[in-house]
């Protein structure tokens, strides 16, 4: 009679700790230096106020008034009525379009790439933009055409625009889509600086803080939320998000 095969004893179970977390591309991983970088863009932003603030007459106004003279601009032509479309979307829209993409990735489960967007591309503008335009308190170039609030800088649609674009990048499209939106991402910010500048509602230097600011406060605000972004990705990758 043959003997019964030794029963192998059961295998320890792996710690979870040394299981690999699963590969995932969304939301991406911020860049290594996005601490030093965002820093370096909002102290420039910050730079370009103070020197406004502190100066009757900034060194860079005469560039501000060559920009501004060089646009030979009409109310009737083809660039008037896309500029004014851009204003309207870096105005009331401006505020629609995050709040949106906030609730549609909430509705998926995806809560904590919802609180990145909406700090990011709102609560920035509150705690950034508003406290910088009281402060340094820029008149506006004369007769803009279209209705504008007090302080010119820095430009409030540019920085609605910078954010708007970095969040989409950073959560909505994977690595290989990512590439493609920055190719548009980048034509349609210079588009709204350039709008700003074209319906004299601001200067150019202001439209370059409001692009520095956003790109900064982003910055900061990606590295900021990469623990809970990471954890996020990890169970989509799992496809777990709901647990």
């Amino acid at each position: 009679m043959s003997r019964p095969s030794a029963v192998p004893p059961p295998a320890h179970p792996v710690p979870r700790s040394l299981i690999p977390a699963p590969r995932h591309h969304l939301p991406a991983a911020p860049p290594r230096h996005a601490v030093a970088v965002g820093s370096a863009l909002l102290l420039g932003a910050l730079l370009i106020g103070l020197v406004i603030a502190v100066s009757e007459r900034p060194s860079f106004q005469g560039l501000d008034d060559r920009w501004a003279a060089s646009l030979h601009s009409s109310r009737g032509d083809a660039f008037t009525g896309f500029a004014g479309v851009l204003d309207r979307l870096g105005g009331p829209l401006g505020t629609v379009l995050p709040l949106g993409l906030t609730g549609c990735l909430c509705v998926y489960g995806r809560w904590r790439s919802g609180l990145f967007a909406f700090t990011a591309a709102l609560a920035t503008n509150v705690l950034v933009v508003l406290p910088l335009k009281q402060s340094v308190d820029r008149p506006r170039p004369p007769h803009p055409w279209v209705l504008v609030t007090d302080g010119s800088f820095p430009s409030g649609q540019v920085f609605s625009a910078v954010t708007l674009v970095l969040v989409a990048g950073v959560l909505v499209f994977p690595p290989r889509a990512r590439r493609w939106w920055w190719l548009f991402a980048a034509p349609y910010v210079v588009a709204m600086m350039f709008s700003r500048t074209w319906l004299h509602a601001q200067w150019l230097s202001d439209t370059v803080a409001g692009a520095l600011a956003g790109a900064g406060s982003c910055m900061l605000l990606w590295r900021a939320f990469e623990p809970l972004l990471r954890i996020e990705g990890e169970r989509m990758a799992a496809d777990s998000l709901w647990l």
